[in-house]
């Protein structure tokens, strides 16, 4: 079984990196002029274009894999591709299809969908290793991901990690709830994560996401994990992460809870703490080489 480390609080690595003044040169980035990447698109054979924002540089490379209903260009996003430019690392991000700026109609998207999407980025444009960073429900894409393409994948970063989630969410409803919602054929999932309020998923969307849970067999990744969820997150409850820990294979395997995180987690030290995270893995991956 994979070793969980539980960290409620990191406040010294949130003040000052191991690398002391190495960390406070990186962090002026925050305060400067920002360069952003062009937004490009790449066309697929018989499938919408994909957007998306690209930085060469060196290995590990970072990709941002976005959460549901979400884009390329949130803070967490723009935070990454800043760091990895600071210190000459490649970084991409994109837009599933249905997404942001890229094509597709969203209801018709699906997870099995998304994650060829995610395949094809990371075949076609995310050059050597990389580190995958997901986002809810890309923390769940990110997982698939890495089973698929284990040679590329050398670490993962989950963001309030949505693996399994609308599956194992909706079978906890009341059985005259889901009877109601297989009659309506779909479900209104209420949040705080976006302006209107809520979700509406289909009942072919789920029955379709049944086909990529993993939660339920130990799930097969070597690669260093870092899971770092709130404790206050009242979309995706925390446990899911520990769910992840407990079950993949990997040796290597950090659940880091933060005790006023919400689902976004997108407060300053809420950045912070993602970006130092794949900061210390970077020079992991890189002592290892």
């Amino acid at each position: 079984m994979a070793a969980v480390v539980l960290r409620h609080c990191w406040r010294g690595l949130l003040q000052s990196s191991g690398n002391g003044a190495v960390g406070t040169i990186r962090w002026k980035i925050f305060e400067g002029v920002r360069q952003k990447s062009t937004v490009q698109y790449i066309s697929r054979p018989d499938h919408p274009k994909l957007a998306y924002r690209r930085v060469k540089g060196k290995s590990p490379g970072v990709v941002f894999l976005p959460g549901y209903g979400s884009n390329m260009s949130g803070q967490k996003a723009e935070a990454l591709e800043e760091f990895c430019r600071s210190l000459g690392h490649a970084c991409l991000r994109f837009d599933y299809s249905g997404h942001g700026a890229s094509e597709g109609v969203f209801s018709e998207g699906y997870i099995g969908t998304w994650k060829k999407d995610v395949l094809f980025m990371l075949d076609e444009l995310a050059e050597g290793p990389q580190i995958l960073v997901g986002s809810s429900m890309g923390g769940w894409l990110m997982l698939l991901a890495a089973i698929a393409r284990p040679e590329k994948t050398k670490a993962l970063v989950g963001i309030s990690t949505a693996a399994d989630h609308f599956v194992t969410a909706f079978k906890t409803l009341p059985i005259e709830v889901r009877k109601e919602c297989e009659d309506k054929g779909v479900w209104t999932i209420p949040t705080k994560s976006n302006e209107e309020g809520m979700y509406t998923v289909s009942m072919d969307f789920l029955r379709e996401a049944e086909n990529h849970c993993i939660l339920q067999s130990p799930i097969p990744i070597t690669c260093p994990v870092r899971l770092i969820h709130g404790l206050k997150d009242e979309d995706v409850p925390w446990h899911i992460s520990m769910q992840v820990a407990e079950r993949v294979l990997s040796p290597d395997v950090d659940v880091i809870l933060r005790r006023h995180g919400q689902h976004r987690m997108a407060e300053k030290d809420d950045i912070k703490l993602i970006v130092y995270t794949i900061d210390d893995l970077i020079d992991k991956l890189t002592t290892m080489v």
